[in-house]
């Protein structure tokens, strides 16, 4: 059987650290040796990754719970070209407030050599330098809280553990006005209280700033600079990495108390912002993550009741809102569940506007679409709401026609497809683009992120182009005109911490930078028929909730579609039988594994108001049919394996 090292029974000892270089450890180059006698978790993360921006939240209170046993080592192996670039690594670390070592490891090497195939990835090693655990996914933190302290109690008593300082040396914080620019909103004169102000997602500072028209002159500060959660008046205030910002249609503000909605992402919650006197409020959010409340929201993770209070609907990562006047609702960019979601503002309700929640790129129908970590809406003048669906590194768009709703693509081809291509639909590339403007001739201006340029998407013709580059990972984009009729560009200018103002050229440019893939190495299988599995123990305290069935369920499709002729499809267990294509010997499996464990005692039964918990994983793996008997026809994947 094919399966991780740490999922066997037998001791395997940790592989070095290998990389091109640290951070946070103020330039040393760390080993296994430098570790020994600490409890090690690696965290395997990309910056692009949502899941792996929840993992390092969830890692916090671990980390200042355990800091003199405990050091966390953040790998980070590249999903896209972008991330390769040591500085981009560097600000991500600034960005994300990372307060212990990073590796940065661009070959994957070190991914390689712990078989990881998902971020995010954990692997625990013990104070003698033996891998524990290996886990896939979000939401291990009451595990790995169990295991640490079973390590620490067992290595103390063996006189293995070591207590004291870890290897974390701070980096210095950005300076200036703002830290990691986020998104930006032109406001009107008569909530502004003068014209050419903008309001701006200070995310690094967890704050908004309402900036002058020279792009530079702070006049307000709402929230911040220390994260948190609360509301209240400007001072009072508290935000959580903001992002997305969104203005109130006139007739609705009395309505809902606010003059602008604000993501606020890393809080799971949306905020309202009345100008007049700086009084944040909480529109909707619990502030929890996901919500695991009774059989159907178990087995549907994003499931909303209706008629639901928003203040206890469990939210994921909002990243960007928009009115749209078609749909009647707020449409807020849920990132996180890789959905779109709709706020009704007559009557507060939440609900799924479009994707299953799958990630990955498909069209059609608003209740079949999948979306990839959708990070920036806009509505246009003819009503369609256009969508930067980073992930996929595409260009799509919410379409109304009679009340009904369907998802096009306008630039795009799936996950593992990004590049820095002009040209038709079919061949143009972008690379994790997050920002989007309609500019007045009815084109699209796209903030492409990681190729620091901003891009134009012609919808008569189909073409992209390149209107300007060299920005520091741009991250959204407002259109505005001079007092000569002259049409500008307003560029958030995220890595360079600060808002530009360019001109429309009078050309475009073509640009062939090549298209490209994300390379990872990819699982090799004999092909024909595989039994496929997902290993997943329960944590040390709780215990898989039976109460209305199997608690587990496996979800897998492939690109291309018709490389599985059996086995596709949702269903529960972590087992599955698979069958492929003969013909195709090359493909990706979309997996996504998830098992609910509430408080209690194996054997026991479960307290009637025990916390429970959902483990999820989405794996986007690909596979090489050999045809090779050695590679097997069986495969293991670690949703929480535990040696």
């Amino acid at each position: 059987m094919a399966v991780n090292a740490a999922a066997s029974q037998t001791r395997v000892r940790a592989s070095e650290l290998v990389g091109r270089g640290w951070l946070n450890t103020g330039d040393k180059n760390l080993t296994l040796a430098d570790l020994r006698g600490k409890i090690v978790i690696l965290d395997f993360w990309t910056f692009c990754c949502m899941n792996c921006l929840h993992v390092l939240d969830e890692l916090r209170p671990l980390e200042e719970e355990f800091s003199d046993v405990l050091v966390t080592v953040g790998v980070h192996s590249p999903k896209f070209e972008h991330e390769a670039d040591p500085a981009a690594l560097a600000a991500a670390v600034d960005r994300y407030d990372i307060t212990h070592p990073v590796l940065d490891d661009p070959q994957l090497t070190t991914w390689g050599a712990y078989t990881a195939r998902a971020w995010p990835t954990l692997v625990v090693i013990d104070p003698e330098g033996y891998i524990v655990a290996h886990l896939s996914g979000e939401g291990h933190v009451q595990g790995l809280t169990s295991l640490v302290r079973e390590l620490v109690a067992e290595h103390e008593a063996k006189g293995t553990l070591h207590r004291g300082q870890g290897p974390y040396v701070p980096r210095p914080k950005p300076a200036g006005p703002l830290a990691f620019p986020g998104k930006a909103l032109a406001l009107p004169a008569d909530l502004a209280g003068q014209e050419g102000t903008y309001l701006v997602t200070d995310s690094a500072r967890h704050r908004l700033v309402l900036l002058a028209s020279d792009l530079e002159t702070p006049l307000a500060t709402f929230g911040g600079p220390q994260k948190g959660y609360a509301d209240g008046d400007a001072a009072s205030a508290r935000f959580n990495e903001p992002q997305g910002l969104a203005l109130v249609p006139v007739e609705l503000r009395e309505q809902l108390g606010a003059d602008v909605l604000v993501a606020d992402s890393v809080n799971h919650r949306i905020r309202g912002l009345r100008l007049a006197d700086g009084q944040v409020t909480t529109l909707a959010g619990s502030g929890a993550q996901r919500l695991i409340d009774g059989q159907t929201a178990r087995q549907d993770p994003n499931f909303i009741a209706p008629g639901a209070d928003p203040l206890t609907v469990a939210l994921s990562s909002p990243w960007d809102l928009v009115y749209s006047r078609q749909a009647g609702a707020f449409l807020i960019a849920m990132a996180g569940t890789h959905q779109i979601f709709s706020f009704d503002p007559a009557d507060g309700q939440l609900a799924v506007f479009a994707g299953t929640g799958a990630e990955g790129l498909r069209d059609g129908a608003v209740g079949e679409s999948w979306f990839a970590q959708s990070s920036g809406l806009i509505e246009a003048a003819d009503g369609s709401v256009w969508v930067a669906d980073s992930e996929t590194s595409a260009l799509r768009r919410l379409v109304f026609d009679q009340g009904q709703a369907r998802v096009e693509t306008a630039v795009g081809l799936g996950l593992f497809d990004f590049g820095f291509v002009d040209g038709d639909r079919q061949s143009a590339r972008m690379q994790h683009c997050l920002g989007l403007a309609e500019l007045p001739d009815g084109s699209i201006a796209v903030a492409d992120t990681y190729n620091g340029a901003i891009r134009r998407f012609d919808p008569a013709t189909g073409l992209l182009s390149t209107l300007d580059r060299g920005f520091e990972e741009p991250s959204d984009l407002l259109v505005e005109t001079g007092p000569d009729g002259e049409v500008y560009l307003l560029v958030v200018e995220a890595n360079a911490h600060r808002l530009v103002r360019i001109g429309l050229p009078d050309a475009l440019a073509h640009v062939d930078e090549g298209a490209a893939q994300v390379t990872r190495q990819a699982t090799r299988i004999a092909g024909g028929e595989l039994d496929f599995r997902v290993s997943f123990k329960a944590p040390t305290g709780q215990k898989l909730d039976t109460r209305w069935g199997d608690p587990t369920q496996l979800k897998i499709s492939s690109s291309p579609e018709d490389f599985l002729l059996e086995g596709a499809g949702t269903g529960q267990g972590l087992t599955r039988r698979l069958v492929f294509n003969p013909l195709i010997k090359e493909a990706v499996l979309h997996i996504t594994a998830r098992a609910a464990a509430c408080d209690g005692e194996e054997g026991g039964e479960i307290p009637e108001h025990a916390a429970c918990h959902l483990y999820q994983q989405d794996w986007g793996l690909p596979v090489q049919v050999t045809g090779d008997e050695a590679d097997g026809r069986e495969l293991t994947l670690d949703l929480r394996g535990i040696s």
